[in-house]
């Protein structure tokens, strides 16, 4: 299991187009029970595609030694056909293609006709089917039918074979119907042709399944796995008959483990185990639930159809009814059904107490409205309030904010050597610092003399040169470029 599969590489190599047209042709000759090819006859079949015009023998050759190299083709001198000494000398070899070349061809010819879409069906028919052989079943272990070994084998054969199809069928088309592409197919307004044959598609389905899936569950629980070793043992004595030289070469393990899991697996998918629910449920519960989706696109899609409707002939034919009445009660009566109560009021309420949409009116909690006046110069009323003198908290502040840019200029103050500051390599400064020396050049940068007034009151030039410096900081290191900030106006204070 853990092998690398050398018999796949020849999907994916680079001459691939060359390799796979090659073994398609030998998969279609094995599907005709034709099992050795010659080179000729696979480059005649080759050169009638454009994609071949310049190919040669050379290449052919070449590409079916890299063939038998991964296992795909299995190459054969033919020694009995040399009419002279230089064809036999070429070594004429035909080849034949190996299994799993041929499993690998039959899996990518399905693919292909699969296309992007999920396959499957649903069936009614398997069902019956897999009910008939599990009934010859049971006569075989109750002695009631006297089966050959080979018949034996054959029921054994079409209970698998039913029961893999039920599996395979029904799982890829429940995910065919809740794939994407359906969803939106759904979505328009074509669907409302199909939604009939669809339906009745899903409900002839879940009908038939009902009836014959309770009898299988009904035969499965009265067949007790012990009783089934009597079928077992035909089916192994007639696989013993198939003469094969690997049943020679090695003990074959017993299979009677292996059909027994299998047996397990099919009473598991009707009737569950203890791991969870039948897959049978399942398959109702999500039948159920793709008709009752179909319902609700139907009957959105029939909303949104209703609303581009024209009404005029049901506006005439209740006009006529009116016209019809010959007493003002009787149309008063009508009326109220019709169109109903005149002269109500509705309120808009932005709070919404639920989300279902379902619930009913008598089912809310009363809510609380007010209405106000639609008029011009109406305003609401205010209540007045006092007003608080902050003035003390006011100045706690500003105290507080100059003693912290007094702190900010002294520690600044530092690092001026000759009324200017230059960042370089050596420079190691506090995290404060270093973001107020980045605002500096931020907001230099941004004027045409490259010059700021500082928060202390005081103008700096900044000056960049494309050397790069790492500043120091408390917090870290950064790369910049180097820095000059000049005081302009620090010599005239100082004098």
């Amino acid at each position: 299991m853990y092998k690398r599969v050398k018999e796949a590489t020849y999907l994916t190599a680079e001459k691939a187009w060359s390799y796979r047209a090659i073994l398609r042709y030998f998969y279609i000759q094995h599907e005709r029970m034709r099992e050795f090819l010659f080179p000729e006859e696979i480059y005649e079949y080759l050169t009638q595609f454009s994609e071949f015009k310049e190919y040669t023998e050379e290449a052919l050759h070449l590409d079916l030694d890299a063939l038998v190299k991964w296992r795909n083709l299995i190459a054969r001198q033919e020694m009995g056909k040399s009419k002279t000494v230089e064809e036999f000398k070429k070594k004429r070899f035909r080849y034949q293609c190996t299994p799993y070349t041929v499993e690998f061809e039959r899996m990518l010819v399905g693919l292909e006709g699969m296309g992007e879409t999920f396959g499957g069906s649903l069936e009614r028919t398997q069902f019956e089917r897999l009910y008939q052989s599990l009934l010859k079943i049971e006569q075989i272990i109750t002695g009631k039918s006297q089966e050959s070994n080979e018949e034996s084998a054959q029921v054994w054969e079409d209970v698998l074979s039913y029961f893999r199809q039920i599996t395979q069928n029904t799982s890829d088309y429940i995910a065919y119907i809740n794939s994407e592409d359906v969803e939106d197919r759904m979505q328009t307004e074509a669907f409302l042709v199909y939604k009939d044959q669809f339906t009745t598609y899903l409900r002839d389905f879940i009908i038939a399944l009902q009836g014959t899936a309770l009898q299988i569950q009904d035969l499965l629980q009265e067949i007790h796995p012990q009783q089934l070793h009597i079928l077992f043992e035909k089916v192994m004595e007639h696989q013993k008959q198939a003469f094969r030289f690997e049943k020679a070469e090695k003990e074959v393990q017993d299979p009677y483990e292996e059909y027994q899991e299998k047996w397990l697996s099919i009473k598991a998918w009707f009737l569950g185990n203890e791991h969870g629910d039948s897959e049978y449920e399942m398959l109702q519960q999500r039948t159920n639930e793709s008709i009752r989706r179909i319902t609700r696109v139907v009957q959105r899609l029939g909303e949104r159809h209703r609303l581009f409707r024209s009404r005029k002939k049901d506006y005439l034919h209740l006009a006529e009814w009116f016209d019809s009445m010959d007493q003002t009660e009787e149309a008063h009566k009508l009326s109220s059904v019709a169109f109903g109560v005149f002269h109500t009021r509705h309120f808009y309420i932005d709070h919404i107490p639920t989300e279902d949409i379902y619930t009913d009116v008598w089912d809310e909690q009363p809510m609380k409205h007010e209405t106000k006046p639609i008029v011009r110069h109406y305003r609401e009323k205010i209540r007045p309030g006092a007003v608080t003198n902050n003035q003390e908290k006011k100045e706690k502040m500003k105290r507080i904010h100059l003693e912290q840019k007094q702190k900010e200029k002294k520690l600044i103050e530092q690092y001026i050597h000759g009324n200017e500051i230059r960042v370089d390599d050596s420079l190691v400064v506090e995290t404060h610092v270093r973001k107020l020396l980045l605002s500096w050049i931020g907001r230099a940068m941004a004027r045409k003399d490259n010059t700021i007034k500082t928060e202390f009151g005081t103008r700096v030039r900044v000056i960049l040169s494309e050397e790069r410096v790492l500043l120091q900081a408390e917090d870290g290191m950064l790369e910049m470029p180097k820095a000059i900030f000049q005081f302009v106006d620090r010599g005239v204070n100082n004098q």
